[in-house]
């Protein structure tokens, strides 16, 4: 069968076209990982990490409902039962590039952390909600606070056990960045000081939007 002129000129196109397309399509891809590439690096730069504070930190000045005050050294906690309310505050630093803001905590008193550090930490659903909010500045330094106030509050005994006989215990803070987005747990160990105080040392941390990194 012979091959006219308009044959070869329509093969032409279709092969036109189809290199077009095959252009195009590499191209949206290429644009596509690169915007999602861009994405993950602007969030990584608005994400933070908190940590206890450095001894040398400023002294944080804390206020709970009720009119209750305290002065929180750098790297310190504080656990105490005043007027039957029980009283909770670390000293916190933000290794992140991004606002830390606080969302929850979920304590773990009467638990030896040391043997089950290795344990999960609990459903977002599971956290107290905090009911201010505490935002922590890229690189700065602040604080968490709460208090038990109720008298049949389930942790209650636990933490009244905690504070008298003076044992280590876990405390895990749900926190993401400015918008309330990326949001992290971090595990923090309250250790008994010599002086009587309470020291915090860092634990591990969860990625709870994102796949955790290990």
């Amino acid at each position: 069968m012979a091959v006219t002129v308009e044959t070869i000129s329509a093969l032409c196109t279709a092969g036109g076209t189809l290199v077009l397309a095959v252009a195009t399509f590499s191209a949206v891809r290429s644009s596509n990982r690169s915007a999602r590439i861009a994405e993950q690096a602007l969030m990584t730069g608005m994400r933070p990490l908190l940590v206890p504070s450095l001894r040398d930190a400023p002294v944080q000045k804390l206020l709970w409902r009720g009119g209750h005050t305290a002065r929180l050294e750098g790297g310190r906690a504080l656990v105490e039962e005043v007027d039957d309310v029980i009283y909770l505050a670390v000293a916190l630093r933000n290794l992140g590039s991004g606002i830390a803001l606080l969302h929850g905590w979920y304590g773990r008193p009467g638990e030896d952390m040391f043997e089950n550090g290795a344990r999960r930490p609990p459903a977002v659903e599971d956290f107290r909600r905090l009911s201010i909010d505490l935002y922590i500045p890229a690189g700065g330094d602040g604080y968490f606070e709460s208090a038990v106030r109720e008298e049949d509050d389930p942790q209650r005994p636990a933490f009244l056990l905690v504070i008298k006989e003076r044992r280590a215990f876990a405390i895990e803070l749900l926190y993401g960045d400015g918008t309330g987005g990326q949001r992290t747990i971090s595990r923090l160990l309250v250790l008994p000081a010599g002086d009587e105080g309470w020291y915090a040392q860092g634990g591990r941390h969860w990625n709870v939007d994102m796949p955790d990194p290990r």
